[in-house]
């Protein structure tokens, strides 16, 4: 058998392989001595126009989520409805002022709904007071007027 002898450039037991920097007295001593030529002029910032921007377009698979999201609320909404025609009807309201009311917190439900789902599929898009809006208030009204139309 031979003896097989270490290479001769492998580093000694004492010599890690690598050096940390030396100590200087400042940490500005590290850097580069020379500066580009933009290190020293202002940083000019160009105006952007909101209404310039392009709008990002939404996807058919966000449309469909979100319609999915938007039906499984409404079938929610529906029982809600029937549950809250049934409180009304034991708290002795007239069953068509009950229905009424049942009917307008589907409604507002939906249309606030409505206004969220479209807000989380693409805000840039539908989170405008054009179409948020009028869901927005058509929601808020039917249901004010849910609870009242249910006290009578």
């Amino acid at each position: 058998m031979q003896a097989t002898q270490p290479p001769t450039d492998a580093p000694s037991p004492a010599d890690p392989g690598f050096k940390l920097p030396e100590e200087s007295a400042s940490p500005q001593d590290s850097l580069p001595r020379t500066l580009p030529d933009t290190a020293t002029r202002p940083v000019e910032v160009m105006p952007v126009d909101p209404h310039t921007l392009p709008v990002a377009d939404t996807s058919d698979r966000d449309l469909a989520i979100g319609g999915i999201v938007f039906l499984i609320l409404i079938s929610v909404y529906f029982f809600a409805r029937g549950a809250y025609v049934h409180h009304l009807v034991r708290k002795r309201v007239a069953p068509s002022s009950a229905g009424n009311a049942g009917w307008l917190l589907f409604v507002g439900l939906g249309f606030l709904s409505a206004a969220a789902v479209l807000a989380i599929i693409n805000a840039s898009r539908f989170l405008t007071f054009a179409v948020t809006g009028p869901l927005v208030a058509v929601g808020l009204v039917a249901l004010v007027a849910s609870l009242f139309i249910g006290r009578r």
